[in-house]
C-alpha cells in the first residue's frame, strides 16, 4: 500500500474524530504485517486523562484483533479537520509504537496540499525505552 493510500485512509478516520474540547481532530491509519490496515481516531473526554490519541486506537485496535507486527503508519490532524501543518504523533504514542515496531519503522504525517513527511520511530523516539531496558545484565 502507498503512502498516499494509507494517508487517504487517515483522513476518512481524521473525520470520524470526537474532540469536543481541543478541536484538533486526528485520524491514524496502521498497515498491518498482514496487509490488513487498522484505523484510528482520537476520542477526547471532558476529564481529558482517558483522551486517547488516533494512533493509540489504531494500534490497540489491531492488537485487539491478533495483529502484533506492522509496515507503516500514517498519520493526519488538524484544527476543526483543517491540516495546516504534519501533526506528529505524542510522546506516549511513540512508546507504544517502541513496544510493537523496530527503530526504522515508517511514520508518514500529512501535511497541507497533500504533502506527506516520512519519519522513521527512531527519529522520534531516540533512545526509547523497551523490554530491552526490563533484561538483568549477567553477571
Amino acid at each position: 500500500m502507498t503512502p498516499e493510500a494509507l494517508m487517504e485512509l487517515a483522513r476518512e478516520a481524521m473525520g470520524r474524530a470526537y474532540a469536543p474540547y481541543s478541536g484538533f481532530q486526528v485520524g491514524a491509519a496502521l498497515l498491518g504485517e498482514s496487509g490488513r490496515v487498522y484505523v484510528g481516531c482520537n476520542v477526547e473526554n471532558a476529564a481529558y486523562g482517558p483522551t486517547c490519541c488516533a494512533e493509540r486506537t489504531a494500534f490497540f485496535s489491531a492488537v485487539a484483533q491478533g495483529e502484533r507486527r506492522f509496515q507503516a503508519l500514517a498519520v493526519l490532524g488538524g484544527m476543526g479537520g483543517v491540516v495546516s501543518r504534519p501533526a506528529a504523533p505524542c510522546g506516549v504514542c511513540r512508546q507504544v509504537m517502541a513496544e510493537f515496531c523496530p527503530p526504522d519503522f515508517p511514520i508518514y504525517m500529512g501535511g497541507p496540499d497533500g504533502r506527506i513527511e516520512k519519519h522513521t520511530l527512531s527519529e522520534l523516539l531516540p533512545l526509547a525505552f523497551s523490554g530491552q531496558n526490563l533484561q538483568t545484565d549477567p553477571a
